[in-house]
């Protein structure tokens, strides 16, 4: 508890000089009508000089320039002013994470495009017309992946299960011409293929590699999105009427007074905006778990779940398998005939297509790692940057906005006149803002919206902490 006495701060503010700190001479207006003016504000009915304050409401009722029109458009000035302020700061903090969600999406986006047009360009030339034939299935399976990333509702594993069901139905058809072999007999080849793996390694593989990079990269990148998007609808909460009264104390009750050119107290500024942004400090923990989470899956992404080495090669690893089921094609087949029975003998001529197909060509895939650690790197650059945002906001605000006097001077506004400021600074947060000698802040009530945000940030950080350990977790509408 403070051992501050009221009666000392009311001893100071009774001692103050009556007209600023000049004399007794009634002072001229000129600066205030300047600034009024310079606001939008008509001058109709503004002193030339100081009279009579026991008008006011907000500001302290001394000598003063203001009448009651200019302290209530004062206020409201201020209120805008300060709101803006904060809409600013945010802006810039969703610029960043924006920037680096564009960044990663379009290095994600373009791995699988190049792989993608790195199989429409050599497996025609490789495979013939068991690529022609089933061009869709693997068109189908791009698309799919890309479904998945942008956080549709589909299982990933049921997509890789699914590509590779598919594609060994066809095959196996085309690889055996001279069989008829009906939809039923694929399904009992289909139950047998986990054994047979007729495509080797590969489908288990990939399905490891793939899934784990893949929720790495989408939890990744909707955790920019969430970030940038909680600070939109924070940086929208409008300020409290307590609130608004101390921000125009502070902002404009100098020029009031008489003292423009006086600049207000850092620590009378710091306790003013904690207590006006003390639901939005109550942000800081969650954010900070954000933050860290973040740059937890980027060393995935750029580690174990490197998305470069897995993404990037997907047409490599389905040629591979392609090329596994070639040439054990006589084995596979004489085991599948054995589990499911010998199919009957077709009408149609056998085809010769897979025979001159028969050459494995290897296909090489451009590696893009030294671009996805500089993505990296730059993003945990910003992260860490970021990561003490909200409760640094206050200060940021009354140094570069508010333009604040230092700490130790004792000639700046302290909220009564000219002179030193002695309350202690609150803490972070609502719970600190009990004592608030500046701004009465109800700390039963936290803001709801708020409040929501900071459940939104805990989802994000748990997504995040799943994908961290290669766990999938289905993504919700973030507004619900």
């Amino acid at each position: 508890m403070r051992v501050f006495p009221w009666g000392f701060w009311l001893l100071c503010v009774a001692s103050a000089p009556a007209r600023g700190d000049s004399g007794s001479k009634a002072r001229s207006c000129a600066e205030v009508r300047q600034l009024y003016g310079a606001k939008g504000f008509s001058l109709s009915g503004v002193p030339q000089a100081e009279i009579s304050g026991e008008h006011l409401r907000i500001c302290p009722q001394g000598y003063t320039c203001c009448t009651s029109e200019m302290e209530e458009n004062f206020a409201n000035k201020s209120r805008s002013e300060f709101e803006a302020m904060m809409k600013e700061a945010g802006r810039s903090v969703q610029a960043i994470l924006t920037a680096q969600h564009r960044s990663f999406d379009s290095y994600f986006q373009d791995l699988l495009n190049k792989s993608e047009k790195a199989l429409y360009d050599a497996f025609p030339s490789m495979y013939g017309e068991l690529y022609t034939q089933n061009a869709k299935v693997f068109k189908d399976l791009y698309s799919e992946l890309r479904r998945y990333y942008r956080s549709s509702n589909i299982n990933l594993e049921e997509a890789l299960n699914e590509f590779w069901t598919r594609l060994l139905e066809r095959l196996f058809k085309l690889l055996n011409p001279q069989y008829h072999i009906t939809d039923e007999y694929l399904d009992c080849m289909v139950k047998h293929a986990e054994q047979h793996r007729p495509f080797g390694e590969v489908p288990r593989e990939l399905k490891v590699k793939a899934t784990r990079a893949f929720i790495a990269a989408r939890s990744y990148a909707q955790g920019f999105l969430v970030g940038s998007d909680v600070v939109r609808k924070v940086s929208q909460v409008s300020l409290s009427h307590e609130c608004s009264r101390a921000i125009m104390k502070l902002m404009y009750c100098p020029h009031c007074r008489g003292m423009a050119s006086v600049k207000p107290c850092n620590n009378y500024c710091l306790n003013v905006v904690k207590g006006c942004l003390a639901n939005q400090a109550d942000l800081s923990t969650e954010w900070k778990y954000l933050m860290d989470a973040l740059m937890g899956v980027a060393d995935r992404i750029d580690g174990p779940y490197n998305v470069d080495t897995v993404i990037g090669t997907i047409h490599m690893r389905i040629a591979d398998a392609i090329s596994n089921l070639q040439e054990n094609k006589d084995s596979i087949t004489s085991k599948v005939f054995q589990g499911c029975g010998n199919p009957k003998i077709s009408t149609k001529g056998s085809s010769s297509e897979d025979k001159k197909r028969r050459g494995k060509v290897t296909l090489e895939a451009k590696s893009s790692a030294q671009a996805l650690e500089m993505l990296v790197l730059d993003a945990k650059g910003n992260l860490t940057a970021l990561k003490t945002y909200w409760i640094t906001l206050p200060s940021s605000l009354c140094s570069k906005k508010v333009m604040s006097s230092s700490a130790s001077d004792d000639k700046c506004w302290n909220g009564m006149t000219k002179g030193s400021y002695l309350p202690e600074v609150m803490g972070d947060g609502l719970a600190n803002q009990i004592n608030n000698p500046e701004v009465e802040v109800d700390i039963t009530k936290p803001d709801m919206t708020i409040r929501q945000q900071i459940m939104q940030l805990k989802i994000m950080t748990n997504r995040l902490g799943n994908a961290n350990i290669g766990n999938d977790v289905d993504f919700q509408d973030t507004s619900e």
